[in-house]
C-alpha cells in the first residue's frame, strides 16, 4: 500500500475536480475514478444532462483528469449501488420510512466498495470533493469536522462513516469555501470551474419518487384511509409511497384549515393527519447508530442533533436505550421527525455519531 497514492472519486463537478488538483499538488501519486452506477441505458440518457454518476459526469470528469494530467478510469458499480442504494430506497418507502439514499451511497459505494478496489490496487487514500474534514483527535478515533464553508457542509450525510473508512480518507476541498473552490479551478481554467451543483438525487433526476418506486417495484400498496392520531377516518389517500412526515402540499383535503402528516402507518396503509402543533416532537429514537469521536456512548451527553441536511440542529440530551438503540430528548420541540432521516450528533464543529430515526 502507497500512502502517496490516492484515488479520488471524479463526479465530473467543480468540487472533486479541485480536490485532485489540490492533491497532485501536495504530491500524491493521484488517479481519477468516475463509478458508473447507472443501471441500463435509459438511466444513463437520463443522466446526460446532470446529476454526479451519468454520461456527462464521465465525460466532464475525463477531460479534467486529461487536463491534471493524471490517469484516469472508470470502475462498474452497478451492482452495489442497486443493492445497497436503489433496493433499501424503495423498500423503506414500503415501510412508511423516509430514506436518505445519499447516506447510505456514501457509507457502502463510495465507500465500501470504492475504498476496497482503491486499496487492492496499491493506493492507500481514497479522496472525495465533499465539504468536511478528516480529523484525529488525541483519543487516537478519527471523525469529521464540519466544512470551513457552514452553508456547504456535508458532515451531516457522512455520518456513517467507519473509523478504518475514514483512517483511508482525505476530503482536501473542507478547508475552502464554495467560492474558493471555484476560483482555484477558474485559476487553472477547468471547464467544469462555473458547472451547477447537482441538487437532486441522482437516480430520480424529475423527483418524481413515487413514479419512480412505481416503476421499479412493480407492485406497490394502493389507496387507503386519511385518518387523525385518534383513528376517525377523514378520507382517501392515493398510496403511503407518496407522503411524508411534515407534509402540507399534495394531500387533498378540504377541512377548512391547514393539516400535515403526522405518521405512515404501512401495516395499516393508513396515513395519520393532524394539525400544526401535532406535527412537533420533543423525543426521537434511532438505531443503526455509528460512533466517531468516541467508541460508544456511556451515560448521557448533551449534544447538537440534526434532523435533517437543512436542519440547523438543536440542543439535546442522548443515551443509550438498547444494544444498537438510543433516544435523543431535545430542549425544543422539533419539527417533523421523521422516520428514516438520519439524526446526527455534534460536539461543537465535531461529529459524534449518529443513526436512524425509528418509527414510533
Amino acid at each position: 500500500m502507497d500512502r502517496k497514492k490516492v484515488v479520488v472519486g471524479m463526479s465530473g463537478g467543480v468540487d472533486s475536480s479541485v480536490a485532485a488538483y489540490l492533491l497532485k499538488n501536495a504530491g500524491y501519486d493521484v488517479i481519477g475514478v468516475t463509478m458508473q452506477i447507472w443501471q441500463d441505458e435509459a438511466m444513463a440518457i437520463q443522466e446526460e444532462s446532470g446529476g454526479c454518476c451519468g454520461l456527462s459526469a464521465v465525460d466532464d470528469a475525463r477531460r479534467v483528469a486529461f487536463a491534471l494530467e493524471i490517469p484516469y478510469y472508470v470502475m462498474n458499480f452497478k451492482n452495489e449501488f442497486k443493492c445497497a442504494v436503489i433496493d433499501y430506497f424503495a423498500d423503506e418507502y414500503l415501510k412508511g420510512n423516509t430514506p436518505n439514499p445519499c447516506i447510505a451511497c456514501n457509507r457502502y459505494v463510495k465507500w465500501e466498495s470504492l475504498l476496497k478496489r482503491s486499496l487492492e490496487i496499491g493506493a492507500g487514500y481514497i479522496a472525495t470533493g465533499h465539504y468536511a474534514r478528516v480529523v484525529q483527535l488525541g483519543n487516537g478515533r478519527y471523525t469529521l469536522k464540519k466544512s470551513a464553508t457552514a452553508d456547504k457542509d456535508q458532515t451531516y450525510a457522512l455520518y456513517n462513516l467507519t473509523q478504518y473508512q475514514l483512517a483511508h480518507t482525505l476530503m482536501p476541498v473542507g478547508e475552502y469555501t464554495k467560492d474558493e473552490v471555484r476560483r482555484i479551478a477558474g485559476n487553472i481554467n477547468l471547464r467544469v470551474a462555473n458547472k451547477p451543483d447537482s441538487q437532486e438525487i441522482c437516480f430520480i433526476p424529475d423527483k418524481d419518487y413515487a413514479k419512480f418506486i412505481t416503476e421499479y417495484l412493480k407492485e406497490v400498496p394502493g389507496e387507503g384511509n386519511y385518518v387523525t392520531a385518534e383513528g376517525k377516518i377523514i378520507g382517501k389517500h392515493k398510496g403511503i409511497i407518496h407522503y411524508t412526515v411534515g407534509q402540507r402540499k399534495g394531500l387533498n383535503l378540504a377541512l377548512g384549515h391547514p393539516v400535515f402528516v403526522l405518521a405512515i402507518r404501512p401495516e395499516t396503509n393508513e396515513v395519520v393527519i393532524g394539525n400544526g402543533d401535532e406535527v412537533y416532537s420533543s423525543k426521537l429514537y434511532a438505531d443503526n447508530l455509528n460512533f466517531m469521536m468516541i467508541k460508544d456512548l456511556e451515560g448521557e451527553m448533551i449534544v447538537d442533533a440534526k434532523i435533517r441536511y437543512s436542519h440547523k440542529g438543536s440542543r439535546c440530551t442522548i443515551r443509550k436505550v438498547g444494544p444498537d438503540k438510543a433516544e435523543c430528548v431535545f430542549e425544543e420541540p422539533q419539527r417533523a421527525v421523521t422516520p428514516g432521516q438520519a439524526v446526527v450528533f455534534y460536539d461543537g464543529d465535531y461529529v459524534v455519531g449518529g443513526g436512524t430515526i425509528l418509527r414510533i
